[in-house]
Formats: structure tokens, C-alpha cells, sequence
């Protein structure tokens, strides 16, 4: 399978969890329960959507369109970001998406760093209570275009795309996790070899940014590899979201998108069945799916998601990704 399939195959899975999840972003798992039964095609948001209300179904949030615009910026930076110039592009979208009628756009780690900045404070000193997982719903672009074969440089570029908003331990790592395994997908590893490198590249970059207290993003990767399905998947859907957690805490919705990917390396779940999973957890939905999507996609290929639901992505979205994923892969 060539670097293009998996590199789309990584970008338009992050769009279709996003959208799949956008209906269901924010809700309790027994208010989906009620409206949709469970997610398993793209569905439009209901007027009482508290974020997305009257959203047609396939259309995407903002996990997509950050992605899309930390893509953007690595490439007019041939591969590097200027953590200033990410704050400026942040504050210049929040506010043409505000002019549309948009509200809510922004994370609590985010909508905080942009605040600071905008008070006079510093870029580094910004991101220092960022733990959500704002950083790791936009990481995908840098899996792309960083080959995580250099660890090093890779967790580098991790950092610079973080460390405006997200520049705590718990921020990186999170990152950092979510990135190695779309980076390893992109490189030819399956998702079982992927997943592992992703928990040792969280565990080398938690000693980046700010040290903040909260349970070891790896150590928790590493914890959720031994949960299972055990043949009762409602079960399993109910202890994510009972145990883990489907919060912004990166420490629970990203270690809920290892949990999931695991099945799906182990053959419990097949991917598309996990992204529909995601999105009918309750709570962050949207970014869990999206997240999910990207790493599933990046080691499987973009064949492994429905083509039909892709196309609708496409159109509901005057969305073409396939111009970004080259000028990505080319930094690679």
C-alpha cells in the first residue's frame, strides 16, 4: 500500500469520526442512546445539538478544520512551526469562524493560551496549564510530514505544534502518542506495531513542556492495551466510558482511542465498527472518533473506510485533501 493511500487514508479518517461524531458531541451516552440508538452512518445534528445544533449530517468541526490548518502552516514552513505564527493563525480563525455565527470553537486549553496571548503574555509561558486534548485532535498533519524512524526530530516537531497551547507533559505526550502511530501507519507498520511505538514515543516525550500532576499519559496507554472485549462489546463501550473516561482530559479520550485501536489490532472490532463506537460513547465524540480515525487510517489505508460515507464527507464539506496529504508527504 503506497504513503498516499495511508496519508489519506489518515486525514479523511479523521474527517469521517469527526463528522461521525459531530451529532453526538457533548451529549451523555444515554441521551444518544435515546435519539440515535447508536451511531452507525453519518447522521445530522438535531436542533437541541448544544455545539452543532441543525448540522447536516457528513459536515465536520473544528478537530478537521484545526487539522487542516496546522497541515497548511507545516508546509509554508517546510515541515516546521512557528509557535507564534500557529497563535496568530489560531486567533485569525477563531474569529472569521465567529463572523460566520459559530461559537464554542476553541478547547479550554486553547481558548486559555490565545487569552494570554492576547493579554501581552508570551507564547511558551501560554500553553503551560494546557492538558486537554486539543493538541492531539490536530497532531495528524505532523504524523504526515515527520517520520518518527528519528525520534528526536520527530518529537521536536511534536513540541512545535503544541507548545502554543499545549505545552505541559500531558499535552505533548498525549500528542506525541496520537502522532508516532499515524507516523508509523504512514511508514508500513501495522496497527499492532504501531500502537506499542506509539506508548514509548508518549513515554520519551512526557519530559517535554510543564510538568503538570494527572495520571502518566504512557502509563495509561499502556494499562488501557490490557482491556478487551471479551465478546460483550456494550459492555466494553460502557467501561471507556464509565472507567476511563470520555472527557477533554487528554489522560481520558486519547486512552480511550488506544483502547478502541487495540480491538481493532486484535480483530475484536473492525475499524469502521470502532469510529461508529467512538461516536456513540458520549461526551468528546467527535474529537475520540477523529483521533481514531486518523491513527486507523494511517495503518489500514484509506480503502478501509466506506467509500460512499467519504464521498459524502467530501461534498457536505467542499472537502479535497488530497492535495495537502502530498505537499505532507513530500516534507516526509
Amino acid at each position: 500500500m503506497s504513503q498516499l493511500l495511508r496519508g489519506l487514508g489518515a486525514f479523511y479518517g479523521l474527517a469521517l469520526g469527526d463528522a461521525l461524531g459531530m451529532p453526538t458531541q457533548s451529549l451523555s451516552r444515554e441521551q444518544i442512546l435515546q435519539r440515535f440508538g447508536a451511531i452507525r452512518t453519518l447522521e445530522d445534528a438535531g436542533p437541541d445539538q448544544p455545539i452543532a445544533a441543525n448540522m447536516p449530517g457528513g459536515s465536520i468541526t473544528d478537530d478537521t478544520e484545526q487539522a487542516i490548518l496546522v497541515g497548511r502552516l507545516l508546509v509554508q514552513g517546510k515541515g516546521r512551526i512557528a509557535p507564534a505564527t500557529l497563535a496568530r493563525t489560531l486567533i485569525e480563525w477563531e474569529a472569521v469562524m465567529q463572523a460566520k455565527g459559530s461559537q464554542d470553537l476553541l478547547g479550554p486549553s486553547t481558548k486559555r493560551a490565545i487569552e494570554m496571548i492576547l493579554a501581552g503574555h508570551s507564547v511558551e509561558e501560554a500553553g503551560r496549564y494546557g492538558t486537554t486534548n486539543g493538541a492531539a485532535m490536530r497532531i495528524t498533519p505532523v504524523g504526515i510530514a515527520a517520520n518518527v524512524a528519528v525520534p528526536e526530530d520527530f518529537i521536536l516537531a511534536v513540541v512545535q505544534a503544541c507548545q502554543v497551547t499545549h505545552n505541559t507533559s500531558l499535552g505533548i505526550a498525549s500528542a506525541a502518542a496520537v502522532a508516532a502511530v499515524v507516523s508509523a501507519g504512514i511508514n508500513g507498520a501495522a496497527l499492532s506495531e504501531a500502537l506499542p511505538l506509539g506508548i514509548q514515543i508518549a513515554r520519551q516525550a512526557e519530559t517535554h513542556g510543564h510538568w503538570v500532576a494527572g495520571a502518566s499519559i504512557a502509563a495509561r496507554l499502556e494499562w488501557a492495551s490490557t482491556l478487551t472485549v471479551d465478546r460483550d462489546k456494550e459492555r466494553f463501550a460502557r467501561m471507556l466510558y464509565e472507567l476511563v473516561g470520555t472527557s477533554v482530559a487528554s489522560q481520558e479520550s486519547v486512552v480511550v482511542c488506544f483502547a478502541l485501536a487495540r480491538q481493532v489490532a486484535l480483530g475484536q472490532l473492525q475499524a469502521f465498527e470502532a469510529l461508529c463506537m467512538a461516536a456513540s460513547l458520549g461526551g468528546d465524540t467527535d474529537t475520540i472518533a477523529a483521533i481514531l480515525g486518523a491513527m486507523l487510517g494511517a495503518c489500514l489505508g484509506l480503502d478501509v473506510w466506506p467509500a460512499a460515507l467519504i464521498d459524502q464527507v467530501q461534498q457536505v464539506n467542499q472537502l479535497d485533501l488530497q492535495p495537502l496529504v502530498k505537499e505532507l508527504l513530500a516534507l516526509r
